[in-house]
């Protein structure tokens, strides 16, 4: 499926720290291996980026640059289990430095010592005490976490704009790419289910917040960008969410990347194809920040396929 050269040497230089157990190991250990993982990748900060922590609406949070009218709320991947504010420390950095805004980064709390819905209350405890429109980006676990923020702010302030990296958002796990990526490296169809029952302690998931792609009424929410790996078991949820948003009338676009793999933002040093992905989420975020006091009330809503 990858012939990628540049993309295979990310998956063997991932799989060196963060190997394929790690995703079914303990919570303590998959963590280590997760966070030997991110040293291996960080970047540095971008020259003179002020980055301080602090406590929004009695969540941990990390703001990258300078106070502006219109932030970014970043809300990080790691199936709900590992990552923090230090592993996408980089990421978050060079998105403030790209786009000009401030970034919000959330340190939500993790399962299993906090099962849903704990982490987005953390999320909306944030979201309620920032002063300001944002636009609310995540990847992974974060990508769902955006996606349900929007939900549960239907008929309420909505973010500017929700862009949805590789996201899980609560599919029933029969689409192709359930199949067709299976055994996808560093992450694969069965870690997907795992990561869901740790989330929700293997108890029904009834709350529709929580799954995104099976609410009712999508209507009214946030517009949306929606980028997904190829090579993912999680691709279809991706294509599928904005399939229903467009349906909902909501403006939706969807961009997939061939020969990428789950969790590449972390290639975008040395694939070139991890760049060009990271450039244009760049891109949309400022669209949606600028775009903002522009955006017509009855603007039709369109439905983009990428490949």
């Amino acid at each position: 499926m990858i012939d990628d050269s540049q993309v295979l040497a990310f998956i063997a230089a991932t799989e060196a720290s963060y190997p394929p157990e790690a995703n079914t190991a303990g919570a303590a250990e998959n963590r280590a291996y997760y966070d030997a993982m991110c040293a291996r990748f960080r970047a540095p900060r971008p020259d003179g980026m002020i980055v301080t922590d602090r406590r929004i609406g009695g969540v941990p949070c990390r703001l990258y640059g300078s106070e502006t009218p219109v932030c970014i709320l970043y809300l990080h991947g790691g199936g709900f289990v590992v990552g923090g504010l230090d592993s996408h420390d980089d990421v978050c950095a060079e998105i403030a430095d790209a786009v000009g805004l401030q970034v919000v980064s959330v340190d939500y709390r993790l399962a299993p010592e906090h099962l849903w819905p704990a982490q987005i209350q953390d999320v909306e405890a944030v979201w309620r005490a920032l002063d300001r429109a944002a636009v609310v980006v995540g990847d992974s676990a974060g990508g769902m976490l955006a996606a349900a923020l929007c939900l549960s702010q239907k008929g309420k302030r909505q973010p500017l704009g929700q862009v949805l990296i590789y996201p899980g958002l609560g599919g029933e796990g029969d689409a192709p790419s359930y199949r067709e990526n299976a055994e996808a490296p560093l992450l694969r169809a069965s870690d997907v289910l795992a990561y869901r029952d740790i989330l929700f302690g293997c108890a029904p998931v009834t709350d529709p917040v929580a799954r995104p792609l099976m609410a009712s009424d999508l209507s009214g929410l946030a517009p949306a960008f929606i980028v997904t790996a190829d090579v993912d078991p999680l691709r279809d949820d991706g294509k599928a969410y904005a399939e229903r948003l467009s349906a909902a009338r909501v403006p939706a676009s969807w961009r997939n990347e061939p020969q990428l793999p789950h969790g590449y933002l972390r290639a975008r040093t040395t694939s070139d194809r991890a760049r060009r992905s990271f450039h244009a989420i760049i891109a949309e975020i400022s669209r949606f920040a600028v775009s903002a006091d522009t955006r017509k009330a009855d603007r039709k809503c369109e439905f983009v396929l990428e490949v």
